[in-house]
């Protein structure tokens, strides 16, 4: 079968920051508050970019770096949950952006876990000789979905999209893959709406009520160390690895304790994990995505490593990757 492997990597941050001293002017918090229990110290927030626009430089970059014309790729997959609209697609405004006239183009909603869910969707469509290149990109304008008055998830996410091209290698690549879904908790994190937006509805008002997130955290935070924990397992065993043989994870940038924990759960020492958490926020979908290419860049993944791509998300859904670099 096709080994498929990682050909370039790239990212996009928006340049407006968003510290924990801002929101302490925004909402009753503090720095201290949000970093001894998150991580995280700044987001990035976009303002006139559009999520297609992140997705965009994101994928520019990723072209580049693997030496890949727009023309070459076959396949355009975006991970996100905050797209433009509900339609076109962000793949098929990318596609339209970067001129890859020959690519099939959709979205993937899986949330935090959308980046995962996407490689293993564009990695089965090369093996089965359906694309020979794939642009897989998870991007993410989250902060259209958030409640800025609501300090429980206000201080926790940010903006910004990464990206990769897929295709076949020699040796290496993705070497195993796991994905599980928990629908019958999916109200432990959600969109909602405060009114329903119905041309029957008398109160026409409600046109101006927009959807934002809302989370049970407490609840969330042992499923997400327990999901993320089995799923590196799980996907350990799929590619015949001990944990001693991991060289690096990229888990979800959620929250630095639940890093920590899923660390503890696996008896993994946290100096293995890549954090970029504190710079950023949750990314949704992004986080993975971003933290990959910066691993890469700063030389915490050389060539030959064993690596592994946790997430877990709202849905509930969990995946994971292992990477032979």
């Amino acid at each position: 079968m096709t080994k498929v492997g990682i050909l370039g990597l790239g990212a996009y941050l928006p340049s407006k920051k968003l510290t924990n001293f801002d929101l302490e002017k925004m909402v009753e918090t503090s720095d201290e508050w949000i970093r001894t229990r998150t991580g995280i110290q700044e987001r990035r927030i976009a303002s006139t970019e559009k999520n297609s626009d992140l997705a965009t430089a994101a994928a520019l970059d990723a072209l580049k770096d693997a030496k890949i014309t727009a023309d070459k790729i076959d396949l355009i997959i975006v991970a996100t949950i905050s797209a433009d609209s509900n339609f076109p697609s962000v793949a098929c405004i990318v596609q339209k952006n970067i001129g890859a006239k020959k690519a099939a183009a959709f979205d993937v909603s899986a949330a935090c876990s959308g980046y995962l869910y996407a490689l293993t969707t564009a990695k089965q469509y090369i093996q089965t000789g359906m694309a020979k290149r794939a642009l897989v990109i998870a991007s993410e304008k989250i902060s259209t979905l958030i409640d800025w008055r609501n300090r429980d998830t206000c201080v926790l996410f940010g903006d910004g999209a990464g990206a990769c091209v897929l295709g076949a290698v020699k040796s290496g690549g993705i070497t195993a893959d796991f994905m599980r879904a928990f629908g019958d908790q999916g109200d432990l994190m959600k969109v909602i709406v405060e009114e329903a937006r119905s041309p029957f509805h008398p109160d026409k008002t409600s046109y101006s009520k927009l959807p934002y997130v809302v989370m049970q955290g407490q609840e969330l935070f042992k499923i997400a160390v327990n999901s993320m924990g089995d799923a590196v397992e799980e996907v350990l065993k799929k590619a015949k690895l001990k944990k001693s043989q991991i060289d690096c994870i990229v888990p979800h940038q959620a929250n630095d304790r639940i890093i920590s924990a899923v660390a503890k759960k696996l008896d993994i020492s946290k100096d293995k994990i890549f954090i970029n958490i504190d710079k950023y926020g949750n990314m949704s979908a992004a986080s993975i995505a971003v933290a990959l290419y910066e691993a890469k860049k700063s030389k915490r993944i050389k060539k030959g490593d064993n690596v592994v791509l946790v997430a877990f998300g709202a849905g509930l859904v969990s995946a994971a990757n292992v990477v032979k670099w």
